[in-house]
C-alpha cells in the first residue's frame, strides 16, 4: 500500500523533485488523479465553474466544499488531500476561520486546508495553525478577489505590487503554511518568491520556477469546451471522446443494435415456459391466482 502523503512531507519537498498537484472533486476524478501519480489533490472552489456551471466561484458554501472533499475522500487516495475554503468561510473571524477550516478536515476527511490572501488573512492564518491544522496559502490572481481585482488580471506585474507580493509571500511563510500557491503572475516574480521563502511554491500560470505545478482536472483533460486561460496545457480532449462514444451508444440503440446477447440475462426455458403459461391462463381466466401458486410450487420442488 502506498504511503499516505502528509503536509510536513509536501513542506520537506522544498527545491527537491517537482510537486504534483490537480483538482478533483468526487471519487472517479480522484482515483483517477492518484492512479496517475499526483502529490496533492486540491478539492478547489473551482468546482463552481467546472462542475457546477457558475460564473465565480463565489457562491460557493462551506456545505458544498465539505460535500465535495468527502466524495474525493472515499477514493482513499495516496495524495494529501487540501479543502479549498470557500468565500466567506475565514472572512469574518478567526473563530469562525477554525470552525469552517475543521469542517473540512473533520466532515470532509482532508489533510489540510488553503485559504487566500496574504497580510490580511494572517489572524485567521494564525489562528487555524494553532487549531493543529495545515494551512496553504495562495497568493497572486485570488479569484474569490475578482470584484476588487477588476476581473481575472496577472498580478504583481509592476515593482512596487510585485514587492508586495514578496512581502505577504515572507510572512506566510513565517507564519507556518506548508506550502503556497502562486498564481497569475510573472515568472520572474514566482521564482523571487520561491527562492525567497522556505515552503515549496506550486505555480498555476507562474512559469517554470516553481517547487511544483497545478492546473484544473477538467482543464487538463479537455472535458469542456470553454476558453481556458493562457496558462492551461491540455493533454486530452475528453469532452469529444465522450460525444462520440454516446452517440455511438444511441445509435445502436435506435437501430436495435443494443442491447446484444452479451448484455442480456436469460432464465432457464423450463421456467420461461412455465411463466408463458401463467400469462396465458391468466389472460383467458381474467386471473388464475390458485393455478399461478400451483406452477410455481411445482417449480420451487424441482429446483
Amino acid at each position: 500500500m502506498t504511503k499516505k502523503l502528509t503536509a510536513p512531507a509536501i513542506k520537506a519537498r522544498k527545491s527537491g523533485e517537482k510537486i504534483t498537484m490537480v483538482t478533483a472533486y468526487d471519487e472517479p476524478s480522484a482515483r483517477i488523479a492518484d492512479r496517475a501519480g499526483a502529490d496533492i489533490i486540491l478539492v478547489g472552489d473551482s468546482v463552481a465553474n467546472v462542475v457546477l456551471g457558475r460564473e465565480d466561484t463565489l457562491a460557493m458554501s462551506i456545505d458544498e466544499m465539505v460535500y465535495h472533499t468527502a466524495a474525493v475522500m472515499t477514493a482513499e487516495p495516496a495524495a494529501l488531500v487540501v479543502g479549498d475554503m470557500p468565500w466567506l468561510s475565514y472572512h469574518t473571524t478567526p473563530k469562525e476561520a477554525v470552525h469552517n477550516a475543521g469542517r473540512l478536515i473533520r466532515d470532509g476527511g482532508a489533510g489540510a486546508v488553503k485559504l487566500e490572501g496574504g497580510r490580511k488573512r494572517l489572524d485567521v492564518v494564525n489562528a487555524v495553525l494553532d487549531a493543529e491544522i495545515p494551512v496553504m496559502g495562495h497568493l497572486g490572481l485570488t479569484p474569490q478577489s475578482v470584484h476588487a481585482m477588476g476581473g481575472y488580471r496577472v498580478q504583481g506585474k509592476q515593482a512596487a505590487a510585485a514587492y508586495e507580493l514578496i512581502t505577504d509571500a515572507r510572512m506566510l511563510a513565517e507564519a507556518g503554511v506548508f506550502a503556497l500557491v502562486l498564481e497569475g503572475v510573472p515568472d520572474v516574480l514566482a521564482e523571487m518568491v520561491t527562492a525567497e521563502i522556505a515552503v515549496p511554491t506550486i505555480g498555476i500560470g507562474a512559469g517554470v520556477g516553481c517547487d511544483g505545478q497545478v492546473l484544473v482536472f477538467h482543464d487538463v483533460l479537455g472535458f469542456h469546451d470553454k476558453r481556458t486561460a493562457k496558462f492551461v496545457r491540455q493533454y486530452a480532449n475528453l469532452a469529444d471522446v465522450a460525444v462520440e462514444a454516446l452517440g455511438r451508444f444511441f445509435a445502436d440503440v435506435r437501430s436495435g443494435e443494443f442491447p446484444g446477447e452479451d448484455e442480456t440475462y436469460h432464465m432457464p426455458e423450463e421456467s420461461a415456459e412455465i411463466l408463458r403459461e401463467l400469462s396465458q391462463a391468466s389472460e383467458n381466466l381474467g386471473g388464475a391466482g390458485l393455478a399461478a401458486d400451483s406452477f410455481l410450487a411445482d417449480e420451487a420442488m424441482e429446483q
